[in-house]
Parts: C-alpha cells; sequence; structure tokens
C-alpha cells in the first residue's frame, strides 16, 4: 500500500474520532420471499441517518453478515452506501477465513464502503501471529480503513494490538470482550509503543449499559444497536455521556438499558432478533433473522414493546 492510498484512512478516523451521534449498526431488511430487501434497507438507513447517527455500519453482526451470500452483501452495502449519501460514513463489516475476508473488503471498496469493520476468523482459534497476519492481510487489500474487532475466538494480546496499530490501513479496535483489564493495558502499550491517533470502540451488546466503565478507559466510541428501533433513546443516553449529564445516563441505565439487557440474555441470538423485533415494532418491516438464529418468544416481543415505552416516559421525565 503506497503512501497515496493512506491518505483515505485519516478522513475516516477523524468522523469517527468526533461523533455527533451514535454509531448505528442496521439490522437487514428481508422480503416477504426471503431474499434481501434492498429498498427497505435503504429506508432503514436513510431513517437513522436522519435521526442522528455518526455513522452507519452496515451487515455487521446486527446486520447478519453471518448469513449473506456475497451477492447480497454487496447489495445491502450499496444500499447503505446510497442512503447516506455521504452525509456520514459507512463501514461493511468483512469476516470468515482470510480469502473470503479479502474477497469481502474488495466487493465493500467496490460498493463504495468507507471503511471496514473486520470481524474474528470463521471457527478456529488462531494464534497471535496468525490473527495479526490475517488482519494486515485484510488491511492490505484495498485502500479501506479498517477497524479489527476484538471478541470470540479473536482474543489480542496488547503487543499484538501494538502491532496492529503499527500496520498501514488498521486504524482501531472494538472491543466485544470486556475484559477491562485487558483494555486498559492495550490501551497503556499502544499509548506508550506506537502513539498516535488509534481508535477504540466498545462493542459489547447493548454498549450504553457498559459504556461509563469504558469511558473511564478513555474510551468513548460506542456500537448503538437500540439505535436501531429506538433512537429518541439512544440519542439522549449518547448526549447525556457526551456532556457529563450522569443523572440522564443513570436514568436511562436503571429503568432502559439495564432491563433490556436482561431481556436480551433470555435467549440465544437476542442480540440481533430481539433488536429485529423492536424494528418491526415502530413501523418498518425488516422480516425476521435467518436461521440458525431464531425469533424471540411472544412474550418477551410484548416486554420489549413494553420497555420501549418505559424508556420514551423516562425521556419525558428529563423534560
Amino acid at each position: 500500500m503506497d503512501q497515496g492510498e493512506l491518505v483515505t484512512s485519516a478522513p475516516l478516523a477523524a468522523r469517527l474520532d468526533a461523533p455527533s451521534g451514535p454509531l448505528f449498526f442496521p439490522v437487514t431488511a428481508y422480503g416477504p420471499d426471503g431474499a434481501v430487501d434492498p429498498d427497505t434497507c435503504r429506508l432503514h438507513v436513510r431513517r437513522g441517518v436522519e435521526a442522528g447517527a455518526a455513522a452507519v455500519f452496515a451487515c455487521c453482526g446486527t446486520g447478519e453478515f453471518h448469513a449473506l451470500t456475497p451477492e447480497e452483501f454487496d447489495a445491502c452495502v450499496r444500499a447503505a452506501v446510497e442512503a447516506a449519501e455521504g452525509r456520514v460514513p459507512v463501514v461493511a463489516g468483512v469476516g470468515y477465513g482470510t480469502a473470503l475476508a479479502v474477497r469481502y473488503a474488495r466487493l465493500a471498496a467496490s460498493a463504495g464502503a468507507d471503511g471496514l469493520l473486520a470481524m474474528p476468523p470463521y471457527l478456529v482459534r488462531a494464534g497471535q501471529e496468525g490473527l495479526l497476519r490475517h488482519y494486515r492481510e485484510v488491511a492490505g487489500a484495498t485502500s479501506l480503513p479498517v477497524i479489527v474487532y476484538q471478541r470470540d475466538n479473536a482474543v489480542l494480546t496488547p503487543g499484538t494490538v501494538v502491532g496492529l496499530a503499527r500496520t498501514d490501513g488498521i486504524i482501531g479496535l472494538k472491543d466485544g470482550l470486556g475484559d477491562l483489564d485487558l483494555m486498559q493495558r492495550t490501551v497503556s502499550a499502544v499509548r506508550a509503543e506506537e502513539p498516535g491517533d488509534f481508535l477504540y470502540f466498545n462493542g459489547l451488546p447493548t454498549a450504553e449499559l457498559t459504556q461509563p466503565a469504558y469511558r473511564g478507559l478513555g474510551i468513548t466510541l460506542y456500537s448503538s444497536a437500540v439505535f436501531c428501533f429506538a433512537p429518541e433513546i439512544a440519542l439522549a443516553c449518547h448526549t447525556a455521556f457526551r456532556t457529563g449529564d450522569e443523572a440522564t445516563a443513570n436514568r436511562l441505565i436503571d429503568g432502559f438499558y439495564r432491563p433490556f439487557a436482561e431481556l436480551r440474555a433470555k435467549g440465544h441470538g437476542y442480540a440481533v432478533s430481539l433488536v429485529k423485533a423492536g424494528v418491526r415494532m415502530r413501523g418498518l418491516d425488516v422480516g425476521e433473522v435467518r436461521p440458525p438464529l431464531h425469533e424471540p418468544a411472544g412474550d418477551h416481543v410484548k416486554q420489549l414493546a413494553q420497555l420501549i415505552e418505559r424508556g420514551h416516559a423516562l425521556l419525558e421525565e428529563g423534560m
């Protein structure tokens, strides 16, 4: 990768580093026949951008990347780019083994994405040397800047993250593990050995619940799945974090986010299927999740409806 290509990473890093709103991880919409519905995908993304999203992360975990064919992935990323209209950056998920991750990276670049979120390699539990090589090959495949997603079978040592920070095109680390001791050591190591503008993201499910702890490490960026179906609540919480309004943040965490996280924990895959149910509840038919995920139980959907109502009531209390 030459120096001319490297300049493309700076604008994305700068745009992500000072977001005015939550980072939006849209669901992927399917039509009645089960096929990807690009029109509804565009509408979902457009509504999110207009509601105040600072960036769109398309075809990632909430967007069921695992369930999409390369052709569907291409269509969904293009739909997100078209809906965003350049108002906010669009980052596309990539994953599986190195060869497929590179293929998806190139598809995302061709579709007009502004960056990539590199999810863990499929199935294997690789050593640090192999993981570093994998992410470097993904970063070298296009000129798009890459954020590495740490979770599940891709847990990185501080030294490996220093290696990522030294790699052209890799601009950040998203943490879906939740080991704050490891994150503190990682932030410290990168700061000491490779000072610069390396970004960190809280990538835990329902990240708002743990964001006060991550802010203590200096990590202010986080993904918001709640923004998919309750953008007003997510935006109010993001504003509270950004402005130091602890009363509002605590009210929303205690009354909405903690109960939502407890409801999410009642079913495997609810981090996606419950979110998708919430989007449908708000009037946009995005279809059901694809196997191997399953739809939430009916009583859990009713509880979600009550929680959304409660969340809006909490917003009213603060006015």
